[in-house]
């Protein structure tokens, strides 16, 4: 009877409670987004706006992520999509918060007042969710990319490529050559990159697995893989990072490198991998420091920042300030002075939610992502293929590993990348690349649950069955 109703005999059976409490956490998410956006426009004066309208309008995208995820992975993990709603919305919130402090100021000099961000985020978010069903309609097998496992990893080198061949007039915003600009849009082809380089990754490490776990030479106790077993990965990784590095895009290039490195630890489970990536690393972060003056700048920027207070380190300090000001409770919402930080709705997002929230506000958000690695790398485990594993790993450990980075940078742990807060920072090349992410997490995390036990053997017939004769042992006589 319990095997029926798992569905192990009769094929899977949906079951609505996984279901039932992912809609009752969206609920609970919307109701935090909304009393956030109310306390925000209060402290702005009372006036609302188009705020209703606008949170009607996210309530509905989010009934419509909820109803794909029932639709088409219904017993997928219920915790990873009310936790993106929850970090979406707050970024929309903080968003439209300094789309205010910009009209306020705008209105002081005299000036026109900008184009609203937070709408143009709000459109962004509609169109990731639309991509967020698209690929649960569409990728019905969690295993089925393994199939295109080269066509990716060459589609994902041709991404990185188009910024670097074209005139900086189509492809550099601040220093970066990283985008694609074109009749006023801008797009960053690296988000959808990453995407499909851990595809590659994943399914070349799961083809040439028996080689990564046998084949080697030991060397200081550590077995240390062939070099012609490591080729396609290592062409792969060095020509991501060298192009990132041309590209002056820092960040992202450590994000590739660093999500690369820890899929082939789980892959091979071998200490030497890890400290061969490492010395990789400390390598070319040295050779970096020497050729190109924008990561010496940066380096000296993280050691000092009040040093260059009035050029390069005026951002790392107004941001320090306001994690300062902030404290542990934070000024509230709409009370503090964010906007005084050079790209606080895209860079420095994170020193917003500090100075705002306080140390106990940031620390909840940095805690949602961490539930999201935490589910990703549950669902990665709970799979039975190893291609699963491996990208579903790859993917939970890239959303953790840019938060760190990103956080690293903001509060001066390690020098600053330029990377952007995942579903919070305004942007709309990183907002869909991340709803790509969780709809494939959440495509492995319905697979797992999905998946039937392996069906026990079949009992031997009696006349087939071995006979072994045991003879009792006499009792010792006293």
């Amino acid at each position: 009877m319990n095997a029926l109703r798992a569905g192990t005999l009769s094929g899977p059976i949906v079951r609505s409670r996984p279901r039932r409490a992912e809609l009752l956490l969206c609920l609970a998410a919307v109701a935090v987004v909304a009393v956030a956006a109310w306390s925000t426009a209060a402290a702005a004066g009372g006036d609302a706006g188009s705020l209703p309208r606008s949170l009607l309008v996210f309530a509905g995208l989010t009934g419509a992520a909820h109803l794909a995820v029932r639709r088409f992975a219904a017993r997928a993990d219920p915790v990873i999509l009310p936790c993106v709603v929850v970090l979406n919305g707050l970024g929309l919130v903080f968003i439209d918060r300094l789309d205010r402090a910009e009209a306020t100021a705008a209105a002081a000099k005299g000036l026109p007042v900008p184009a609203s961000d937070g709408a143009h985020q709000l459109i962004w978010t509609a169109a990731g969710i639309a991509l967020f069903a698209l690929v649960l309609v569409v990728v019905r097998d969690h295993s089925r990319p393994a199939r295109y496992a080269y066509t990716c990893g060459l589609a994902g080198l041709v991404l990185l490529l188009i910024p670097a061949v074209l005139p900086s007039r189509f492809s550099e915003v601040n220093g970066s050559k990283s985008w694609i600009l074109f009749a006023g849009l801008s797009f960053q082809p690296g988000e959808f990159a990453k995407v499909l380089l851990l595809i590659f990754v994943a399914a070349f490490l799961v083809a040439n697995r028996d080689l990564f776990g046998v084949a080697g030479r030991r060397l200081l106790g550590f077995t240390v893989p062939r070099l012609r077993d490591l080729g396609p990965l290592l062409v792969v990784t060095f020509v991501s990072v060298l192009v990132l590095v041309y590209e002056k895009n820092l960040g992202f290039s450590l994000l590739v490198f660093g999500t690369v490195l820890a899929m082939v630890y789980i892959a091979t489970g071998r200490a030497s991998c890890l400290l061969i990536g490492v010395a990789m690393f400390a390598v070319g972060a040295v050779i970096a420091y020497h050729l190109f003056a924008h990561v010496r700048v940066r380096v000296r920027v993280w050691e000092d920042p009040m040093a260059t207070y009035y050029t390069n380190g005026y951002q790392i300090a107004q941001g320090l300030f306001g994690l300062g000001t902030g404290g542990l409770w934070g000024t509230g919402l709409g009370a503090g002075r964010p906007q005084e930080v050079p790209f606080a709705k895209t860079d420095f997002i994170i020193s917003t939610i500090g100075e705002e929230l306080g140390l106990f506000g940031l620390t909840a958000v940095i805690l949602l992502f961490g539930v999201i690695t935490v589910r990703g790398f549950g669902a990665a485990l709970a799979t039975r293929d190893a291609f699963g594993k491996l990208l579903g790993g790859g993917l939970a450990f890239s959303v953790g590993w840019q938060l760190f980075v990103v956080v690293g940078g903001v509060t001066k742990l390690i020098p600053l990348t330029g990377l952007t807060t995942p579903f919070m920072s305004y942007g709309g090349s990183s907002l869909l690349a991340n709803y790509v992410i969780v709809a494939l997490v959440i495509r492995i995390s319905h697979d797992a649950r999905t998946q039937a036990a392996p069906a026990a053997p079949p009992p031997t017939p009696i006349a087939d069955a071995m006979t072994e004769h045991i003879r009792r042992p006499r009792p010792r006589r006293p």
